[in-house]
């Protein structure tokens, strides 16, 4: 067991504490007052739907990562557009629920094997890791861990020492801890030190050496996949809460912008403490990232000041007819 191991007195599990709990209804009632920050999730795929019961489940901020769209573009131009998309509308459309927004920018593996392309996308990202609220360089790292994917890994943690970014690692699907330990590596042999990289979705495999290595171990609540959140209660038990971080990873496919609140009520019914929660589910993610130098606290409530009628680029959230919706906890819809 590493150096992290968690042993809060009170607030310790045993695993007959640790059964499973299948169903756990009403769950905003057990993490009522509480905040959370969703350092993983994909907003340009989901709905305003989504952004108004993540706000009303105490998400206050959250950071988008640039990532693969579910089919491969196919000119520079459309990475152009994306990215000013992550800075620029996504960004105004989570402050329209009291949400704000953080991004990382990066090439994300899966495209990077398109060479011709990956180059032209290299000489872009300069003109946007720089961009106000772009918290790293990410997500990157290795989907088939092909050698054009360690190139332009390795050419974008180059990119991040220099503008003085934390990075952000997206660890492969298929033959996951030797990617992760591959990822690691080179990151070190470029010079990052490990408290500047935040590596992502984790499992009970990778975990032990990404803390023992002094890198970020971000876990990815996802259903059927990745990390249930019934593990991610184990997770904590074992290693603790230090350099630990959930996010819902949430995009276009089967997934829950929820996660990151579902899993804080879980771990609130098995005796973990609310501080031991909030570290894990707020705190962390604000200081892996805050080294970017862009994260104040103090924004959050600043963007709670919600004007709908607000407009972006000539555009709002609302449509033709609908009034703001400024109370969030209003019941009847007009």
């Amino acid at each position: 067991m590493c150096c992290n191991q968690y042993t809060p007195g009170t607030d310790g599990l045993s695993e007959r504490d640790l059964q499973p709990v299948s169903h756990l209804p009403f769950f905003k009632e057990r993490i009522a007052g509480m905040q959370f920050f969703d350092p993983h999730v994909h907003m340009t795929s989901r709905t305003t739907d989504d952004y108004q019961a993540m706000a009303d489940a105490g998400i206050v901020a959250i950071i988008e990562p640039a990532f693969w769209l579910g089919q491969p573009r196919t000119g520079v131009a459309s990475f152009r557009d994306y990215y000013s998309s992550l800075i620029g509308w996504e960004r105004f459309r989570a402050s329209q629920f009291g949400i704000k927004h953080y991004c990382t920018i990066g090439l994300n593996s899966r495209e990077a094997n398109n060479e011709a392309l990956a180059e032209e996308v290299m000489e872009l990202l300069p003109s946007f890791i720089y961009k106000e609220g772009v918290v790293g360089v990410g997500e990157i790292g290795f989907d088939d861990q092909t050698a054009a994917e360690e190139k332009y890994y390795r050419l974008q943690l180059d990119l991040a020492k220099e503008a003085g970014l934390p990075v952000q690692i997206h660890t492969p699907h298929r033959d996951k801890k030797r990617g992760t330990t591959r990822s690691m590596d080179i990151a070190i042999e470029h010079g990052l030190n490990p408290y500047t990289v935040i590596v992502d979705h984790n499992n009970e495999e990778t975990v032990q050496e990404v803390l023992d290595r002094g890198f970020w171990a971000a876990f990815t609540i996802y259903p059927f996949t990745k990390m249930g959140n019934e593990r991610m209660v184990q997770i904590v038990k074992q290693y603790g809460i230090e350099r630990i971080m959930i996010n819902s990873a949430a995009d276009w496919g089967i997934s829950d912008p929820l996660a990151v609140p579902k899993t804080a009520a879980l771990m609130k019914e098995y005796g973990i403490s609310d501080e031991a929660i909030r570290t894990v589910t707020y705190q962390n993610a604000i200081t892996a990232f805050g080294q970017s130098g862009q994260i104040d606290e103090k924004d959050f409530a600043a963007v709670k000041d919600i004007d709908q009628s607000q407009k972006f680029s000539g555009n709002t959230v609302l449509r033709g007819g609908q009034q703001p919706r400024v109370d969030k906890n209003s019941l009847i819809i007009r």
